[in-house]
């Protein structure tokens, strides 16, 4: 097992003193401030990788929905895949820039659920206990993705395979790797690493990294 304690300080230490990658800040108006550009795709997690093999692997959309939802692979592969071009911004400070994930659209099936009026903000959860939390508008978007695979190639499970969110507007946190299941309530239940100090909104331009600058 992980050391846990170990490895939250580690992270939010990286967070808040520089990368973890090599890389350099630059004046591109698309690199947030603070962040490097990067050209490949690091892999940070909190040392767990779950193996989903796709004959077991299911996503869910419950709580406050007129209908739960539970799709296996096949009947995710049958939903309308798009691919969506976007740039990555994780809080340890690196970007890459024009990422190409192939997947579905997160409204698409938030539809097929059916939220209810008083649903305003959800928790993702991930295969291996990871959770994190955005209002439900955000995840409306027409970049927001589950997606299955990215740059031409499936999703690893290190990168959070077979399925992982994606959230370009918002910090790479906000994206749960090994997507499990969307909760749906009606008030906001911060998620792992929201309730250890990280911002609540994590808008990227808006350096929105840590809870001390939160409105709360």
């Amino acid at each position: 097992m992980p050391d846990w304690k170990k490895l939250i300080a580690g992270k939010i230490a990286v967070a808040k003193k520089g990368s973890a990658v090599p890389g350099k800040l630059n004046d591109n108006a698309r690199v947030p401030p603070g962040q490097k550009q990067v050209d490949n795709f690091p892999v940070l997690d909190m040392g767990i990788k779950p193996e989903i093999p796709l004959e077991k692997w299911q996503l869910k959309v419950f709580g406050l929905v007129e209908k739960e939802v539970a799709l296996d692979w096949q009947a995710f592969q049958a939903l309308d895949h798009i691919t969506d071009t976007s740039d990555f911004h994780c809080v340890t400070r690196w970007s890459q820039l024009d990422m190409d994930w192939q997947g579905v659209r997160v409204r698409d099936v938030l539809e097929m659920a059916m939220p209810l009026a008083n649903a305003k903000f959800a928790t993702m959860h991930g295969y291996d206990g990871y959770t994190t939390n955005l209002p439900l508008e955000a995840l409306l978007d027409d970049d927001v993705l589950i997606a299955h695979s990215v740059l031409g190639a499936p999703l690893t499970r290190e990168h959070g395979g077979p399925v992982r969110m994606v959230v370009p507007k918002r910090y790479a946190w906000k994206g749960a790797k090994w997507l499990k299941a969307i909760e749906l309530h009606e008030h906001d239940k911060r998620g792992f690493w929201e309730v250890r100090g990280y911002h609540n909104d994590a808008f990227p331009f808006e350096e929105q990294r840590f809870s001390e600058d939160d409105d709360i």
